[in-house]
């Protein structure tokens, strides 16, 4: 974000009254540490995205070649 973007935001801000300036400022707080969660959250799948995709072919070729079996569902979700 550019300082003259910065500057605009914070005229926008501070043209409000008070209290609307502190719900602002929560919101943006809170809208900040989610694109900062939605961050983290991408880098740690491109991080393993080769590995799920790796164990995705060998799961595919175990089931080719007859070496897997159903899953039992009841077991984990019972």
């Amino acid at each position: 974000m550019s300082s003259a973007s910065v500057k605009d935001l914070v005229q926008i801000v501070a043209a409000l009254p008070r209290e609307l300036q502190e719900q602002v400022l929560e919101y943006l707080r809170e809208y900040v540490a989610d694109l900062q969660d939605e961050q983290q959250w991408e880098a740690s799948f491109h991080q393993t995205q080769s590995a799920l995709v790796a164990a995705a072919r060998r799961a595919k070729q175990d089931r080719a070649m007859g070496k897997s079996k159903p899953m039992d569902f009841e077991r984990f979700f019972c």
